[in-house]
């Protein structure tokens, strides 16, 4: 296993930033989701949320702190898949575009998971020790 130093080091983030390639790519390719800016706002903005908190909980300086921010980025994930579907349903993206932005988002949410996972039982396995 590759050792981890830096956040780009994250599986987690490195899913992610695909998926705010994703979203751009569907934004700039298409002049009507440009046109609405309220929803290219929010799902942009969700997207690099989901990176913005795997940076936030990489910096934190406790386990607790760590599994808060990727709870975060795990909401955003959601959120991204949600504006999806609104960009779906006003025909701005594809139903291909919007099954990859889609999957990626829930690929990137089960890594999370896994993360999560793997912090709380690092938690759990130290306050047995204690």
């Amino acid at each position: 296993m590759p050792k981890i130093l830096r956040f780009e080091d994250l599986e987690c983030w490195q899913q992610d930033r695909e998926l705010v390639k994703m979203v751009y790519a569907s934004i700039s390719d298409s002049s009507e989701p440009q046109k609405d800016f309220s929803l290219s706002g929010q799902i942009s903005g969700s997207a690099l949320s989901v990176m913005n908190n795997i940076a936030d909980c990489w910096a934190s300086q406790s386990n607790a702190e760590f599994v808060r921010f990727l709870t975060y980025s795990r909401r955003f994930c959601a959120e991204t898949q949600t504006c999806a579907y609104a960009a779906l349903d006003q025909s701005y993206i594809f139903q291909d575009i919007f099954r990859k932005i889609y999957e990626q988002a829930h690929k990137g949410m089960q890594i999370i998971d896994g993360f999560l996972s793997y912090l709380r039982l690092q938690r759990t396995q130290r306050s047995k020790c204690s």
